[in-house]
């Protein structure tokens, strides 16, 4: 942990008055009138901002004779988060899928509190985590196996129609395309004008493959050099108001079919991306922890600036691990309206 010196005070009362649970464990909250420190998520009515001074953790407010809420528990964050992990091990160590109930007990919870546990630390159930952990190891296999029905083997699944049954509507191209990269398929595109700036939307048959502000037909030929380009006619115009609906309100959750390239370990975490509800954000390393990998931090804030399609694989959703808001490959103006908008 931080000494006290460390914190951000104004970083932190924020987190306080949204109650993000992302900043649970980074320090606690004292309150001094009332004797007590809290997690920076606790439901309790917020205290004066007079009153509070923030420490680094539990053994720093009780050096100061603060004692813990009963309400919050902010001493159980560690041992919160020991479970979830242990809880991912067990996931990814495992050949069969393991049941609720099974995990819960594992780490000595209730089946019903450990799996709120789970999602509030990863952003996904046990189950769903499960699921994009076999997603995440056929794409890897499909890198290298010479037979896309071999990697959806390996992965662990029972056959072909089951992985695309599980794949339906996800991000990511056809398995066949995934492994030759994309290579001659037809990109159609077009550009309009939004409040955030001139879009320069592109898709195939199957989805949208670039959504970005502020770039022409040029930057779209340097990221496709192997694609047929063809400039729209108007036939895109359902297609134009689903990511327009997106861009003016991107709390809607308007659909929009993807299909976007990238590594593995991409695809994993803009899906991550893309299970954040909206008016919601993660830090990276959530995200990492969500995908099983909680080592691979900085990899995560790579993969949201390798991110093809802005808004609507939402990487504006992604914050540091101190809680701002990092970078945004539009820049941060349009970060923090995306997040207005979302919020309002």
């Amino acid at each position: 942990m931080m000494p006290d010196t460390m914190i951000d005070e104004a970083i932190a009362w924020d987190a306080v008055m949204r109650r993000d649970r992302s900043f649970d464990g980074r320090f606690v909250t004292g309150v001094l009138t009332t004797g007590i420190y809290c997690r920076p998520s606790c439901a309790a009515r917020h205290p004066a901002r007079g009153n509070v001074r923030f420490f680094a953790d539990g053994d720093a407010a009780r050096a100061t004779g603060l004692r813990p809420c009963k309400r919050c528990l902010p001493d159980d964050v560690a041992r919160d988060e020991a479970a979830v992990l242990a809880a991912i091990n067990a996931i990814r160590s495992s050949e069969e899928p393991l049941a609720l109930a099974a995990l819960a007990a594992r780490c000595g919870y209730s089946p019903a509190h450990f799996q709120r546990l789970f999602t509030r630390h990863t952003g996904l159930s046990p189950a769903a985590y499960a699921r994009a952990l076999r997603e995440e190891r056929a794409r890897e296999a499909l890198t290298g196996s010479a037979r896309v029905t071999d990697a959806i083997y390996d992965a662990g699944f029972s056959g072909p129609s089951r992985f695309y049954e599980s794949m339906k509507g996800r991000i990511g191209m056809h398995p066949s395309v995934w492994k030759n990269g994309g290579a001659g398929v037809v990109i159609h595109w077009t550009q309009n004008e939004t409040s955030l700036g001139r879009l320069l939307l592109a898709w195939t048959d199957k989805g949208v493959c670039r959504l970005s502000f502020d770039e022409g037909p040029e930057a779209l030929a340097a990221r496709f050099p192997a694609a047929v380009l063809n400039q729209a006619g108007g036939e895109e115009a359902d297609m134009l108001a689903a990511v327009l609906a997106s861009i003016e309100t991107p709390a809607t959750g308007a659909a929009v079919p993807l299909d976007v390239r990238g590594t593995a370990f991409q695809h994993a975490v803009w899906q991550a991306l893309s299970d954040i509800p909206p008016g919601e954000t993660r830090s990276y390393a959530q995200i990492a922890a969500s995908i099983g990998k909680p080592k691979a931090v900085r990899a995560v804030g790579s993969a949201c600036g390798a991110n093809p399609v802005a808004v609507l694989i939402p990487c504006h959703r992604a914050l540091r691990t101190d809680g701002t808001l990092g970078g945004y490959a539009y820049g941060l103006p349009i970060k923090i309206e995306l997040l207005k908008r979302e919020s309002d």
